[in-house]
Order: C-alpha cells, then structure tokens, then sequence
C-alpha cells in the first residue's frame, strides 16, 4: 500500500443529486467520479522536527485557523516512519501524536487544530473529501475509544464536538473513531431528521454525537491504515439527502444517505477538523502516526 504524505482535502462547488455506488476505488479515483475538483495538499517536512519547531511548521505550514493550536501543542511531533515495512514507500517523517498514560480527553493527550477554508471568488463548498493514512503503536491499547481527524462546516468553529449539539444553523462535524478492540465508525455531529435513529447502523446519543455504522471495518495496530471520508450537504437545506461515504483501505466500509448536515444555507463544507484524544484510560504511553498523499 502506498505511503500518504500529505492531507487530500477536495472541495466541489455543487452536491450531485445522485450518489454513485462504488465499492472499491482510490482516493484520486473517487475524487474524479465525484467531480470534486479543488485539492490541497498540506506539507510535511523534509526531517524530523520536535518542540517548538513541529509546532510552527504546522501553525505556519498547515495554515491553521486562528493561527495556533487549540489543544496539545506539546503532544505532537514529526518522526521517522514507525513502520516502513507495511507498506509506506517514501522515507520522509510522519506525524506522531502522543496519548499518555491514562490519556481520557484532549485535556490530558492527543490533539485538536482546525484548517478552514475559503474560496478566492467567495462560493461555498457543498462537498469534501479527505484522505489520510493511519498507524497504532504496536499493541495499541484500544480501551473504550478515541477520536480521528475528519471534517467540519458552518459558521461555529468551536462547536459540534464535546457535546455541543448542533442546532442546523451553527455547524457539524464528521470525524472518524475507534471502539474497543481497533472497531471502526463515523463519528458525526448532525442533525437526527426522521427514523435516522432507528436504522440498525445508526446509534444516537443526545449528550454527543451519532455513531454511522459502528464496527463495519477495524483498525490494524503496527501497520498503515488508509481512510477516506466524503461528506455532501444536504440540498435544498430543508430536505434530508445528504451523503457520507468511507472507505477504508481503498474498499467502502460505510455509506450513510439520507443525512441532513443543516437547516441554513449558513453552513457548508469548511476544512480539516483534526481532533483525535483518548477516552478510555490506557494503562501506558501511546502514540499515532499520520502519512498523507495529495491527489
């Protein structure tokens, strides 16, 4: 499996009104098919940096909202790829982002930063994808779960997360998650519209956010994972067709519709929401890795 070096965040201007099923497919693929047009690619460097010094490259580099890091700024680190048997062909440092022990919220491990976007003609994006690749330590303790990067829209930067509810008009987020034992899911803060909460793939909870198809694929520890996440709004913003769609090391794993991200034209489709932290108390110090590629 190819090594991922740099974040892919695709940004359409349009929702299609029709979701096209693909079971398996690449990332650069998928972006084709769904006509998302837009890519950014975010830089890692070129040798291993800690401190002071990874912060800045991704402050700068990344082009953080608000210009810093929002939670764990000591926790992050680019290193030499951990595991360059599994896969990873390029040689360059990866992210590293430490949970210590007894690591429960992004207050004691892990961290939290945003990168939002804007267009130059001033449109909204209605669609967006991102791809990333994902390594656990060796012996990962699983626990209960911890939160992975995914994306974010709307007007409220801080909301949607934490068990900050949405209201339709202020934001969402859809952010990856591992269960216990590597199990995999879509983490998203939305709106409920419907029988969503009935469906068999779908848990909801009212003080946080809606568990998508929990368990349909597992974390590997000790190797590259990759995922790629596509969220479409839903449009018009009164009516529940929206799309979420996952794939995990190229093949679906998750295809939710139906879905109403919003209830105003306010909220569309803003950037990287990179928010991982622990919530289940390891008994050790544990770590993981992110590798990205550009399409």
């Amino acid at each position: 499996m190819a090594s991922l070096r740099s974040f892919s965040l695709f940004k359409p201007f349009t929702v299609l009104s029709t979701f096209p099923l693909v079971m398996s497919d690449s990332a650069g693929n998928l972006a084709s098919l769904y006509s998302l047009s837009t890519s950014t690619s975010f830089p890692f460097p070129s040798a291993t940096l800690s401190g002071a010094e990874a912060q800045s490259h991704i402050v700068s580099k990344w082009s953080l909202s608000k210009g810093r890091i929002q939670d764990g700024p000591k926790n992050i680190a680019f290193v030499n790829d951990p595991f360059p048997s599994s896969g990873a062909s390029s040689t360059g440092p990866v992210l590293q982002v430490t949970y210590g022990k007894g690591s429960y919220s992004h207050d004691t491990g892990g961290t939290q930063f945003e990168n939002l976007w804007n267009t130059t003609d001033g449109s909204a994006f209605q669609s967006m994808m991102l791809s990333y690749e994902i390594a656990f330590d060796q012996g990962f303790e699983w626990v209960k779960g911890g939160k992975l990067p995914g994306l974010r829209g709307g007007p409220n930067a801080t909301g949607c997360s934490g068990g900050n509810q949405p209201n339709g008009r202020d934001c969402f987020s859809a952010r990856l998650m591992w269960r216990k034992d590597g199990a995999g899911e879509v983490y998203g803060y939305l709106q409920a519209p419907n029988s969503l909460c009935k469906e068999k793939s779908v848990t909801c909870n009212s003080d946080f956010g809606i568990s998508i198809s929990r368990g349909s694929f597992t974390f590997a520890a000790g190797q590259w994972n990759r995922v790629t996440l596509l969220v479409q709004l839903n449009d018009p913003v009164d009516v529940a067709n929206g799309n979420l769609q996952l794939y995990f090391n190229d093949v679906q794993v998750v295809s939710q519709q139906d879905l109403q991200f919003r209830t105003s034209s306010k909220v569309n489709a803003n950037g990287l929401f990179f928010s991982t932290f622990f919530g289940g108390d390891p008994s050790i110090r544990l770590h993981v890795y992110v590798s990205n590629q550009a399409f």
